[in-house]
């Protein structure tokens, strides 16, 4: 699926069974809301954190899912077009970073 039909779909889905979208501000608090799912998933699956008997039967790829979801309807709702701008956003990360990260030490460490 491409990012434009998945903006399309979730708009859809909106439009059919959410009755609208909620304002930009509730859903910029529901995206740091859902990050903060997944990073608590990631600390507990991939850090040193254990899991909580309440986060045994979590869906990691949900929740990536929920925070896709959300960014979709912000894109959808702000009027960006998400495929133009990860275009531009992975241009102007290979101009500025073309050698940056081929010559860090650090990341050659492991």
């Amino acid at each position: 699926m491409r990012i434009s039909e998945a903006q399309k779909l979730v708009d859809e889905w909106i439009k059919t069974y959410g009755v609208r979208y909620f304002s930009e501000l509730t859903n910029m608090a529901i995206l740091t809301e859902e990050v903060g799912e997944l990073a608590r998933i990631m600390a507990r699956k991939y850090g040193d954190q254990s899991f909580k008997k309440s986060d045994e039967n979590v869906n990691l790829a949900d929740e990536m899912a929920d925070v896709l979801w959300v960014l979709l309807c912000l894109a959808n709702q702000t009027g960006v077009d998400l495929t133009e701008a990860l275009e531009e956003n992975l241009r102007k990360k290979t101009e500025r970073d073309s050698t940056r990260h081929l010559e860090n030490e650090k990341l050659r460490q492991f």
